[in-house]
């Protein structure tokens, strides 16, 4: 009797034994299921990045190819020096043909130097399906150009696009940009006055231009002016319309505190004429 209680609780515990093992090597904290969780972060991660700085700044090598996550579109873009080639891709990699004009133009093209004193505000030509070109001399340099358009059946957010001319110079710096004391600009003998409502982030700022000697204003690109304006880094972009067709008052929104750079365009003349300022957002 005493042999088979003895033999019962002796297989019994092997029992619980095997089933405990069992347990442990079923568990959800496994190597095997821990690396299916740590392949899933890499898909959120990787998901992340794709939007992030890093890869715009990848986008900026010559002729390199911009994929834009935030939006439905791709930008082939190329620039040797004397030509811009530019190629619209949806995300299936067909050519985009669908886009509503904006300001009279079917596509802008901001294209600043890396210290933010040369300012191109172009319209290359249209010359195939999702493709626009136009001749423009550039010197040796770094560059970022800014696609701005309208999609019709796609989202779409602007982006820097790094581009260099000529050989790379072995270290890239942007100049200090020192903000403006004095808020009075003259250009080809024409000055204007800016008026800023308020040098603070997060709040609705109005810019307000005003012209001596009764300067008249002609409407340009469908305004009576704009003003596109790049952070320090020339990473954020804004372009910014007038509040109505009659007077040249743009209102914006700086988020973030820091340094900006912005050219107010007007047409005087039938000459555009452009006004940089530097102000100091806190």
């Amino acid at each position: 009797m005493k042999k088979w209680v003895l033999s019962a609780v002796g297989y019994l515990v092997v029992v619980i034994l095997g089933y405990t093992i069992y347990s442990f090597t079923a568990s959800p904290e496994s190597p095997e299921v821990q690396t299916k969780h740590g392949g899933h972060g890499e898909e959120v991660a990787g998901h992340d990045a794709h939007g992030s700085g890093e890869e715009s700044e990848g986008h900026g090598e010559h002729g390199s190819h911009d994929e834009n996550s935030e939006s439905g579109v791709d930008i082939d873009f190329i620039a040797d020096g004397t030509q811009i080639s530019i190629q619209l891709k949806d995300k299936q990699g067909q050519p985009l043909n669908e886009l509503d004009v904006n300001h009279e133009k079917l596509l802008h093209l901001i294209v600043v130097d890396e210290h933010l004193e040369q300012y191109y505000h172009l319209h290359p030509e249209k010359t195939g399906e999702g493709s626009f070109e136009m001749n423009k001399a550039l010197g040796e340099g770094s560059y970022k150009a800014f696609v701005d358009i309208k999609p019709t059946n796609a989202g779409y957010h602007v982006e820097p696009i790094e581009f260099t001319v000529g050989e790379a110079e072995s270290e890239h710096g942007h100049n200090s940009l020192k903000p403006d004391t004095v808020f009075n600009k003259t250009v080809e003998g024409i000055e204007t006055n800016l008026e800023v409502s308020s040098f603070k982030a997060g709040e609705d700022i109005t810019l307000t231009f005003s012209f001596k000697d009764n300067v008249e204003l002609q409407p340009y690109l469908g305004a009576m002016g704009h003003v596109v304006i790049l952070d320090e880094t020339a990473a954020n972009f804004i372009h910014v319309h007038p509040v109505s067709d009659s007077e040249t008052k743009f209102q914006t929104n700086f988020q973030e505190p820091g340094i900006y750079k912005l050219w107010a365009e007007f047409q005087i003349d039938e000459k555009v004429h452009t006004y940089p300022f530097v102000i100091e957002i806190k």
